[in-house]
């Protein structure tokens, strides 16, 4: 079991059922999944960069990521319908508690000029959305032989019903948001 499930089940959970207003233990929110997506526009020109990204994304997660499609042609972007165009992978389970652990342990401090998160990148229904402009902050990543640094957007999805009690769950495990000081 993952160090930071442990973690949430013995001691995070019961301290947001006391903190926040939660009737019992099952409402407390809880980690659904982590999806990563990393969109390749240069796929149209270069057949080669889909599975560059493809490889990329195995590694970082630890299992293999599904190719997106064009559903539609879009002239302006030289899109074809059934073209690919991204790659995603959605983590569950321990891979996503791990991952987890990772992001907030290990890559948010080896990102260069990273000052914290900001709390607008939550959707309104407590999942929240971080993008990461750097792949090679990655441990699994050689950076001497990547041939171009790629972004990748990282969704964290959780069962929290609003963005208030989702930061208050995230900021449980250390995530690094930044003060807003114009508050009182």
């Amino acid at each position: 079991m993952s160090r930071l499930k442990e973690e949430y089940n013995k001691k995070i959970k019961q301290e947001l059922l006391k903190e926040g207003n939660f009737s019992n233990i099952m409402a407390v929110p809880n980690l659904e999944k982590i999806i990563l997506n990393v969109g390749v526009g240069e796929a149209t020109t270069n057949g080669e960069a889909i599975n560059e990204v493809v490889e990329m994304l195995t590694l970082i997660s630890g299992q293999k990521p599904i190719v997106n499609k064009a559903k539609k042609a879009i002239a302006g972007f030289k899109i074809r319908a059934g073209m690919d165009i991204g790659v995603s992978v959605t983590l569950r389970g321990d891979r996503m508690w791990d991952f987890f652990d990772k992001l907030v342990n290990i890559i948010f401090p080896r990102t260069k000029d990273f000052r914290g998160l900001s709390t607008k990148s939550f959707d309104g229904s407590g999942n929240y959305s971080i993008g990461i402009e750097d792949h090679t902050v990655f441990p699994e990543i050689d950076s001497n032989s990547v041939k171009k640094i790629r972004s990748l957007q990282v969704t964290i999805v959780n069962t929290a019903k609003d963005d208030k009690s989702a930061k208050m769950f995230l900021d449980k495990f250390g995530f690094p948001f930044i003060k807003d000081v114009n508050k009182s």
